[in-house]
């Protein structure tokens, strides 16, 4: 249950999806920056959503989990068509994803209001999955922190449009050397981002802050359920900064929240049941 919201306001801006465990025959509301506005409203912070959903009952789960947790939803668009989803299968444990489904996800239409609304808050938050690339040069003139998730997805295109708009970047880099993290959180702080941080599964996480690498370890969990736990490190670091905590106190933690949402099932629960006989893992 979330505690009683105070302090900076934080926006999760642009991407949801339906995260559909098809051998589970179980449906999350999910996305990084609709799990990043829910938790952070967890965490204590008062928080809001601006997306697109659908008109259906992919959309209707994941309005009514955002209202349930008390995250503001003034700007999200209601718009005809199917929800964004995602269909997942668990082998022993892990997580594999079969196919992704965008649904109306992309079709915001951002005009004037909707920058201004961005500009009320401390902390926006975005990602790859957002589908708002060609707006970040406005929303680098309205965000007053700017954050953004490349997950596992980048590539040298992909920071020639992003790395110049950006205060935070994040970055899943399972399986990667430490040289080699080092040199992408380098490559951010070369392009002017503030502070770039890589979380790398067991490896714990490494980030890059005036000059300095920070390292942090893992925090053990009893693992329920894995998805979400990068979307719970990523809010949890930006909650700690903004309420004044040191980037190294911030690692640690994010570790510990992101322990604790591997003991929920799906990113913050809400599971309502699912069939479908058109998906086959």
């Amino acid at each position: 249950m979330a505690v009683a919201p105070s302090g900076p306001r934080l926006l999760g801006l642009g991407d949801n999806t339906v995260d559909t465990y098809v051998d589970a025959g179980l449906q999350f509301p999910g996305g990084n920056a609709v799990n990043v506005a829910v938790l952070a409203r967890r965490l204590g912070l008062p928080s809001a959503y601006l997306g697109c959903l659908g008109r259906d009952a992919a959309g209707d789960l994941i309005a009514a989990a955002l209202a349930e947790e008390g995250v503001a939803t003034d700007r999200v668009r209601r718009i005809d068509g199917p929800n964004a989803r995602a269909f997942i299968v668990h082998n022993n444990g892990d997580r594999r994803f079969l196919r992704g489904e965008p649904g109306v996800r992309g079709r915001y239409d951002l005009g004037p209001d909707d920058f201004a609304y961005i500009a009320g808050f401390d902390a926006v938050h975005t990602s790859i999955f957002s589908e708002l690339d060609a707006d970040l040069p406005r929303l680098r003139q309205a965000a007053r922190g700017l954050s953004y998730d490349f997950s596992e997805r980048w590539n040298d295109a992909v920071f020639a449009r992003v790395l110049p708009y950006i205060d935070l970047a994040f970055f899943s880099a399972p399986n990667r050397a430490d040289d080699e993290v080092a040199a992408i959180l380098r490559l951010c702080a070369d392009a002017g981002v503030a502070i770039a941080v890589a979380t790398r599964g067991a490896e714990g996480a490494m980030a890059l802050v005036d000059g300095q690498l920070l390292h942090q370890g893992i925090v053990p969990a009893e693992i329920v359920d894995t998805l979400g736990a990068g979307d719970g490190f990523i809010t949890a670091f930006r909650v700690a900064l903004l309420r004044g905590a040191e980037p190294a106190a911030a690692l640690g933690l994010a570790a510990g929240f992101a322990a604790t949402v591997c003991g929920w099932q799906g990113a913050f629960g809400h599971a309502t049941p699912w069939a479908d006989g058109d998906v086959h893992a």
